[in-house]
């Protein structure tokens, strides 16, 4: 059975996304990104809310931009490999190849992939990573904690919710971003 992995960039003081501004520096570094290619290049299925795969869906056409490191270039044959389940009410279609509109998030389906899954899944976003916990799918959780202090935002782990998690492997980079995953118990 494949594992569901939540894992984003976040605030020091855990946000996901800030109320203002961006999460802090770290996350652009080239050590990070790749240790990001070679963590995820496995993932099998991205689950994503309609916002993330809107900002997710750039790596479709990336590989066309000029000039990009091999890093990058990296990560979007690495994306594009990946089937894609995108969440949402109101979006029409999708611009990515490997990719179907769900209208409503089902525990009991997403459970039905992770049994048949021969790859590990990832879910992208905190709102919908909010209802993956909720309902007790997610296995792993990977933070990528900036320096930091935003100060407010959408918080990385729901409101409202107890997780006894226990630290697996930890990691620091030059940069002062550090990584941290999470396996629940």
């Amino acid at each position: 059975m494949a594992k569901l992995i939540y894992s984003m960039i976040t605030s020091l003081d855990g946000y996901a996304e800030a109320a203002e501004g961006d999460l802090g520096t770290g996350a652009e570094d080239q050590e990070v990104h790749t240790f990001v290619n070679d963590l995820f290049r496995p993932v099998g299925t991205y689950l994503y809310g309609r916002r993330m795969y809107e900002t997710m869906v750039y790596w479709e056409t990336a590989h066309t931009k000029p000039d990009l490191p091999p890093h990058i270039l990296q990560y979007a044959r690495d994306w594009q490999a990946a089937e894609k389940v995108v969440y949402s009410t109101t979006l029409d279609s999708v611009s990515s190849a490997k990719t179907r509109i769900e209208r409503t998030f089902d525990p009991d389906a997403v459970r039905k992939l992770k049994a048949e899954a021969d790859h590990d899944l990832t879910v992208d976003g905190p709102n919908l990573a909010a209802q993956a916990i909720a309902a007790g799918l997610v296995d792993e959780y990977h933070l990528f904690i900036t320096t930091s202090v935003v100060g407010g935002g959408k918080r990385f782990f729901p409101d409202g919710v107890r997780l006894d998690l226990r630290l697996v492997e930890e990691r620091s980079f030059d940069s002062g971003l550090i990584y941290a995953r999470y396996r629940t118990r």
